[in-house]
């Protein structure tokens, strides 16, 4: 017998009184316990909020990356244990590698995501300086901290591995504490997940704890600090929705719950096309991949009329060549549900299915595995040739292999059976009509979190349907939750307060971190091309001599380049265009100009030029105009051990001190 133990307040806590008995999904018997009734909750809220919190806010954005790389890796190097553990829960090999490889793969993604568009400081500024004052001394500024409280994360018994880390990385990345509540169900790996962190050492004290079992009163001593995120049933999210504490003090609640997710076959996609095998295959996965128990899974199959019998002959010939079995064995594609509990409530929600459908696939009394003791069904699909007049397929979800074929009349109506779902997370449509991606987009994203398209263009590449990405927001609107995870750095920003910062330049610039126009500049030290990463400073500037752009300059320029635009090359032309007195300079003369003042021929510690943002034009050069430049440290972000990157703010102005041009200067600077 496993005791499942909880970490809490630094300690690792083993069953006790209220300890559930947990089962394997492959032969019934009880393998497992779970659950303390006397878990301090208060005190480990208290832990994560006093120990774990003011450790992460002290490091910096990039050294919680760092932290979460490292724990990445550590898992990957240590996943055997997780695979093994996870078999019972019913998944087969390629399930570990949904759950696990992509939990860790997701982590990766916020360690990367957190060094490239994040910066090595505390603070996260959330888009560009408001020139709020007419001279330029008055600045708004967005930023992004992170909250002084703890996420308390309740996750579904699907994912026990990635439903936490896809949680957990945007979390720890923001600075922000976690107290993980897994499913009792399958909380076993979960629990090894989180043994396997804690004793990496990477994590600082109170950064992660762990509950087994149920989470007490805790919800009732949260605050405006903290966050609470739920997966799994739209009943269960409503009732810690509606918990009066959360309520009474605004505490973050994101949910991602039921979703009768859909996929449409386009009007274009008839058989023997590649759509159309791509799209049976397609459904054909997301019904039997982790036994259907996915949150995206394919819930409904939307098919034009003419094709409904062709599609269901094809996904059956699919079906009846997936092997349900013990999921420890290779031949087996798929294993069981989790639990007896959850294959009775897969069953009772299929007959309820079947009340407006005809089951064309799956006996569950008559399959490879009615006689096992363990929770396995087999695929199931139904059709249902009145999908307008029916309910229960747009209505109930059974949380396994279940799926109905639905045929509809023409895009239009095939929207609408899409939005009958009331929210779901994605919905998938098989075409290679862009016309028929268009109007499927105006009239249904409104009802979904994802929508995801396929063709013979994309498949070779395509992640999937039910693949959600650390890259891409996953939730949806309505029935799904209303919520939002992942998305890149829009998850970080979850566990984090947006505010309004106004003042000065020097203000703003000492809480950003990165110089704004206005601000302290510092002109009187050697050439900043000639001084390494370490020693520039921000407001460090650079201001050059003049240079005088001369016709010659111009017409030697447009041959070079082969840029002979009219407005460099005839004056008559260019007056009569209401943008330029006559003839001027090519904007990319100007900026090789410019290069041409500021840039130290030496070498030093400037490696290389990597780009330029943010360039604009602001006013005309002409023949027998001079101008000069002012180059500005405006920010710098390590990115390893020998060098870093500084972006320069630029600033080209004429001999009356108008500004002709600007942009930020990229280039990557040795220690």
């Amino acid at each position: 017998m496993h005791q499942v133990h909880s970490f809490a307040a630094g300690a690792w806590v083993p069953p006790g009184s209220g300890a559930r008995s947990i089962s394997s999904a492959i032969t019934g018997d009880v393998i497992a316990e779970a659950g303390n009734d006397r878990l301090d909750v208060q005190s480990m809220r208290a832990y994560s909020r006093d120990t774990g919190g003011p450790a992460l806010r002290a490091m910096t954005f990039h050294d919680r990356a760092r932290m979460l790389k490292a724990l990445a890796l550590h898992l990957r190097e240590h996943r055997q244990v997780l695979y093994d553990l996870s078999f019972d829960t019913g998944a087969t090999q390629s399930d570990h590698l949904i759950d696990i490889d992509g939990g860790i793969g997701t982590m990766l993604v916020f360690a990367s995501k957190g060094r490239r568009e994040m910066p090595d400081s505390r603070v996260y500024l959330d888009g560009a300086p408001e020139q709020l004052g007419r001279a330029g001394q008055f600045f708004g500024q967005h930023i992004c901290t992170p909250l002084q409280g703890v996420a308390v994360h309740i996750n579904a018994f699907n994912f026990p591995v990635w439903g936490m880390l896809e949680k957990v990385a945007p979390t720890l990345l923001a600075g922000v504490p976690a107290i993980v509540k897994p499913a009792t169900a399958t909380s076993y790996v979960t629990e090894a997940c989180v043994r396997l962190m804690i004793e990496s050492g990477l994590l600082p004290d109170g950064a992660l704890q762990l509950v087994s079992g149920g989470i007490g009163d805790l919800l009732d001593h949260l605050d405006c600090q903290d966050v609470v995120t739920f997966t799994g049933s739209a009943h269960t999210a409503r009732t810690l929705r509606s918990n009066a504490n959360l309520l009474d003090n605004a505490v973050r609640f994101t949910a991602e719950q039921d979703s009768l997710n859909a996929s449409v076959l386009g009007p274009d996609a008839t058989p023997g096309t590649p759509e159309f095998d791509l799209f049976v295959k397609e459904v054909q996965r997301e019904m039997t991949a982790k036994a259907g128990q996915k949150c995206t899974a394919i819930r409904r199959i939307m098919v034009p009329e003419a094709h409904v019998d062709a599609v269901i002959d094809a996904i059956n010939a699919r079906l009846a060549k997936t092997t349900v079995g013990d999921p420890r064995d290779e031949a087996t594609r798929m294993g069981a549900l989790v639990s007896n509990t959850q294959k009775n409530d897969v069953l009772e929600k299929a007959a309820q299915i079947e009340t407006e459908a005809e089951r064309v696939f799956g006996n569950p009394d008559d399959f490879a595995m009615s006689d096992s003791k363990g929770a396995f069904v087999p695929p199931m699909l139904f059709h249902c040739a009145d999908p307008d007049t029916a309910q229960a397929v747009h209505d109930v979800e059974a949380f396994g292999p279940v799926s109905t074929v639905m045929p509809y009349r023409d895009v239009a109506h095939a929207a609408a059976l899409l939005n009958r779902g009331k929210g779901s997370l994605v919905a998938s449509v098989i075409t290679h009509d862009s016309d028929v991606a268009r109007e499927i987009t105006m009239a249904s994203a409104a009802f979904h979190g994802r929508l995801y398209f396929n063709n013979r263009d994309s498949m070779a590449e395509a992640t999937g349907h039910g693949a959600p990405l650390p890259h891409m927001v996953h939730g949806g609107p309505g029935r799904a939750g209303g919520g939002e995870e992942l998305g890149g750095i829009r998850a970080v920003k979850h566990y984090m307060q947006r505010t309004a910062i106004q003042g000065s330049p020097d203000i703003l610039t000492a809480i950003g971190q990165r110089w704004v126009p206005g601000a302290a500049e510092a002109s009187d030290k050697p050439h900043p091309f000639t001084r390494p990463f370490g020693d520039l400073v921000l407001g460090d500037t650079f201001n050059s001599p003049s240079r005088e752009v001369t016709l010659d300059d111009i017409e030697t320029f447009a041959h070079f380049t082969g840029d002979t635009f009219y407005a460099h090359m005839d004056d008559a032309a260019a007056k009569a265009n209401p943008f330029f007195p006559g003839r001027v300079a090519h904007g990319y003369l100007l900026l090789s100009f410019a290069a041409g003042l500021f840039v130290q021929p030496d070498p030093g510690p400037v490696l290389a030029n990597t780009g330029l943002d943010n360039l604009r034009f602001m006013k005309p050069v002409e023949a027998g105009d001079s101008i000069k430049v002012r180059l500005t440290v405006k920010a710098k972000t390590p990115r390893n051990d020998e060098y870093g990157e500084v972006r320069w703010h630029v600033t080209l102005t004429n001999q009356d001190d108008e500004a002709v041009a600007e942009y930020e200067l990229l280039t990557m600077n040795a220690y």
